[in-house]
C-alpha cells in the first residue's frame, strides 16, 4: 500500500471513529484530522493522528501488510507536564 493511500485511509477511519464517539446530544461539528507522525517499514505502515476537536484524543493506526489489516488504538491525553532535567 502506498503511503498516501494509507494516510487517506487513516484519516477516514479516525474521522468516522471520532464522529461515532461524540456525545449523542452534541451536534456534529466540522473538524480536521491531521497526521502527527508516520513511517513505513517493509510492507507495514504506522501513523499517529489527531483531530482539531478539543477532546484530547489521539490515534495510532498500524497497517499489517501481511494480513492486509489496519489496527486502530485510541488514546486520551490526560495531561501535558514539563519536567526539568538536570544535566550531570
Amino acid at each position: 500500500m502506498s503511503d498516501s493511500k494509507f494516510i487517506d485511509l487513516c484519516k477516514n477511519i479516525v474521522k468516522d471513529y471520532a464522529i461515532e464517539h461524540l456525545d449523542k446530544t452534541d451536534e456534529v461539528q466540522d473538524f480536521e484530522v491531521f497526521v502527527v507522525w508516520s513511517c513505513k517499514t517493509l510492507q507495514n505502515n504506522k501513523a499517529l493522528l489527531s483531530t482539531t476537536l478539543l477532546d484530547g484524543m489521539y490515534y495510532e493506526l498500524t497497517y499489517n501488510g501481511d494480513k492486509k489489516e489496519i489496527y486502530l488504538d485510541a488514546y486520551k491525553k490526560f495531561e501535558n507536564r514539563c519536567i526539568k532535567v538536570e544535566e550531570e
